[in-house]
């Protein structure tokens, strides 16, 4: 089991760091292409899913001994935010299709093997909220039954991770993810939003499914460290960096890539452009000025928050190192910062367009929408991360399972 032996060979452990964003950067023009036909079909195109198997970026973390190019966890922002200069969605999809193959890579060996044994190249999606879902200890597992909103990427997606609270009785004893094959669950198609709507972030359900428990990932083995059930197979640190810490790191590329799409394309645009009324440049008006450079102050801050969380969480695995818990908020908290930077300055690149804003044909107009859309996601939630991290600093006792 210590290697693919399924219908793909192609095999992606050769390519690195540079290379993979390299491949990012050279999709950007073609995902601007084809982003309203992925809006209005409510999911990723066809096309794109060949192209991000082509070019493998599904599985930048997925161990090399399965085909996959094992990079660092800042990989988990950096290509993603790349990609998002071409299209939200899409790189909302590949970070967190991508993070999944990571978690993959902690389960028992013989899940990964049912997973990627015939294809490394198959597609896991997840439904990510405990509470959503319900099990119960069964001899050899678990029975699942729940109701998971936001499953993104789903469509195409072979298994799907889903997060269950363990009851025995009325008492929890434990938070599993549980993964699930296509066709043991069902995918509800509720997916009509206001924005990031290629992303085909529909809801499922399953009632009653047995997982069997190689299959069912204990969540308190993945806070850091090598605990988990895959450490043997797949040692590198970058698996031992905590999940529910820096998880959701996977997502705000899409965030901080939109925002510099919105800075680009309001460059373009105002260089080219004068006023209605006066025929004056736009450029040469100080406020414009000063809200480009603003806006571009806060991509880039957002950017290296991000990407420092992700190195120091990488450094401390390196070192057999875990995080505490107030560095564990810190993170969650300037996560949920950093997208905050990246929506004020789509809002006020936004606000530079004027009435051209209001029409759908006015790309910026998209990019806004989809900045508000992907800030509603709870890893972004200001207030909840923010006010974690101030209870623990402040001396405050804060407890999470899962962390």
């Amino acid at each position: 089991m210590n290697a693919p032996s399924g219908r793909d060979s192609r095999g992606f452990a050769g390519v690195g760091y540079h290379e993979a964003l390299a491949r990012a950067r050279s999709l950007v023009p073609v995902l601007r292409e084809r982003a309203a036909a992925g809006e209005e079909a409510r999911s990723m195109p066809a096309e794109t899913e060949a192209d991000l198997h082509r070019t493998g970026l599904f599985r930048i973390m997925q161990p090399r001994r399965w085909g996959g190019m094992e990079l660092d966890f800042v990989a988990l922002v950096d290509v993603p935010t790349e990609l998002a200069r071409g299209c939200a969605s899409t790189a909302w999809n590949v970070g967190n299709l991508a993070v999944h193959h990571l978690l993959l890579a902690l389960y028992d060996e013989r899940a990964q093997e049912e997973v990627w044994g015939d294809n490394p190249d198959a597609l896991v999606a997840s439904g990510i909220a405990y509470p959503q879902g319900k099990a119960r200890r069964v001899d050899g597992g678990f029975v699942v039954s729940g109701h998971w909103n936001f499953s993104s990427g789903v469509d195409p997606a072979e298994w799907n991770q889903l997060a269950v609270t363990v009851h025995d009785g009325d008492r929890v004893t434990g938070h599993r993810m549980c993964l699930l094959r296509r066709g043991e669950f069902e995918i509800v198609d509720d997916w009509f939003v206001l924005g990031m709507r290629a992303t085909g972030s529909k809801s499922v359900s399953a009632k009653d499914v047995f997982v069997p428990e190689h299959r069912a990932l204990d969540m308190y083995t993945c806070r850091g460290g090598g605990d988990y059930p895959g450490a043997r197979g797949n040692p590198n640190p970058v698996y031992r960096v905590p999940y529910a810490t820096l998880g959701s790191h996977c997502l705000v590329g899409a965030a901080i890539g939109n925002a510099r799409a919105a800075l680009e394309l309001t460059c373009e645009h105002v260089k080219a452009r004068s006023t209605s009324y006066s025929a004056a440049r736009m450029r040469d008006f100080q406020t414009v000025q000063l809200r480009v450079g603003a806006a571009g102050a806060r991509i880039d801050a957002a950017h290296l928050i991000a990407r420092n969380d992700c190195l120091l969480g990488q450094e401390y695995a390196n070192a057999g190192k875990v995080m505490s818990l107030e560095e564990k908020l810190r993170a969650k908290r300037n996560l949920a910062y950093a997208v905050q930077l990246c929506t004020e300055a789509v809002d006020a690149l936004h606000a530079m367009a004027g009435a051209n804003g209001i029409y759908d044909g006015y790309p910026i107009q998209r990019l806004f929408r989809d900045a508000h859309a992907l800030a509603g996601h709870f890893s972004f939630a200001f207030d909840a991360h923010g006010s974690a991290w101030g209870l623990v600093a402040l001396g405050g006792e804060f407890s999470s399972p899962t962390l």
